[in-house]
């Protein structure tokens, strides 16, 4: 997989063609990220409240497409102009988006019809990221080198990808891998199934996380009235090493529209294994699930039994949205705590947005309390 890396380098440094010439072979583009963040964790260290200010910044180039092959490669690189916070300095509460500068992409794609492959270092996003996912908020995304395959006939699609390494959001947790995914769907008029096995396993430790699962989306009308629903279940095995455990995982959730506003009621289960295991998601995108405030990156050992309300809506051009969380333990009778998250975005032109977002976590019988606030500006060219 390296090697592929080094050649799709080398096939766009090796010559010099004119800007006339580039312009033909493709396009150039780029995305920048202005971003606030402050951070406030009441733990018993007694850290210092946390600010960070950075700018990420992505350059990258799509090149046409010849017989069906195209080239992309991209840069980032994250410039903090305020580190007051861990791991960057010590002794301050923890914001996950340290300075870092990285090839995010470098891929090789083919395409022709219903069918694709990619190969190199690539983007993946499976269904709604909950098991597999590029932490598209994060400034640092998680990329992956990986070879994928996609095919699409019809309503039916189905998809396969092999994992030689993980980037995570933090250089640390950088992983090499032998994990193979695979996802099918199907879409009917009003209803989507599919159904998904992930089979991830670290080459250092041997750890093993296999989740197999089936979903179904859809929609319903009754009377003026359309409903959407989602169900989702999951079984998973892990061998941590030195254990082997098993736990389920299970969400539903139904939603509507009144007026313009959209409501969404749900209940997320991450199962226990006798409260020695919850159900794991290490490939999600975790921060879109289970509250913003970011308390449950990794499940705990005796499950996550999230109710949630979300509701949206618009206020002129500005969108907002309000959730809200209860938590629970799904082995015993331990009440974790809730959180109410808060978001307003608004387009300032075509190529520019301006958002803030709020996340307040309240602590009862698990973590601590932790408040986060953000402010960005995001313009792409």
């Amino acid at each position: 997989m390296k090697y592929t890396l080094s050649l799709c380098a080398a096939a766009l440094l090796c010559s010099q063609p004119s800007l006339a010439e580039i312009s033909d072979l493709g396009s150039f583009y780029s995305d920048i990220k202005l971003r606030y963040e402050h951070a406030d964790i009441d733990d018993p260290a007694d850290n210092d409240k946390a600010d960070a200010a950075l700018a990420d910044i992505a350059v990258g180039f799509k090149s046409a497409e010849y017989a069906g092959f195209s080239v992309l490669a991209e840069y980032e690189a994250g410039v903090l102009a305020l580190d007051d916070f861990a791991p960057e300095n010590p002794g301050y509460d923890v914001i996950a988006d340290p300075q870092f500068s990285e090839w995010n992409r470098a891929q090789l794609q083919y395409k022709q019809g219903g069918f694709q492959a990619v190969v190199g270092r690539q983007r993946l996003i499976f269904d709604n990221a909950r098991f597999i996912g590029n932490v598209g908020w994060r400034a640092n995304e998680q990329t992956y080198d990986a070879a994928s395959l996609r095919y699409q006939q019809g309503k039916f699609t189905v998809q396969y990808a092999y994992i030689d390494e993980v980037h995570s959001i933090l250089k640390k947790f950088d992983a090499d891998t032998d994990s193979h995914l695979l996802n099918a769907s199907y879409q009917f008029e009003t209803l989507s199934v599919g159904g998904y096995s992930y089979l991830l396993e670290d080459d250092d430790s041997g750890a093993r996380n296999d989740t197999t699962g089936l979903r179904i989306d859809g929609s319903v009308v009754l009377g003026d009235q359309k409903l959407t629903y989602r169900a989702e279940y999951a079984q998973q095995r892990a061998d941590t090493g030195g254990a082997d455990f098993d736990a389920d995982y299970l969400v539903a959730d139904i939603g509507t529209s009144v007026s313009g506003v959209s409501l969404t009621l749900g209940n997320e289960r991450l199962g226990s294994d006798d409260g020695q295991y919850g159900f794991q998601t290490p490939l999600a995108t975790k921060h879109a699930f289970n509250g913003w405030a970011d308390v449950f990156l990794a499940t705990p050992a005796n499950g996550l039994d999230d109710r949630y309300l979300k509701v949206g809506g618009k206020l002129g051009k500005v969108k907002l949205a309000v959730h809200y969380h209860d938590f629970a333990a799904m082995e015993g009778s331990d009440r974790y705590g809730d959180e109410i998250d808060l978001l307003a975005t608004m387009k300032l032109a075509e190529r520019y947005t301006v958002g803030a977002k709020f996340a307040d976590y309240s602590a009862k019988d698990l973590g601590n309390d932790t408040r986060r606030f953000w402010l960005w500006l995001q313009f792409s060219l």
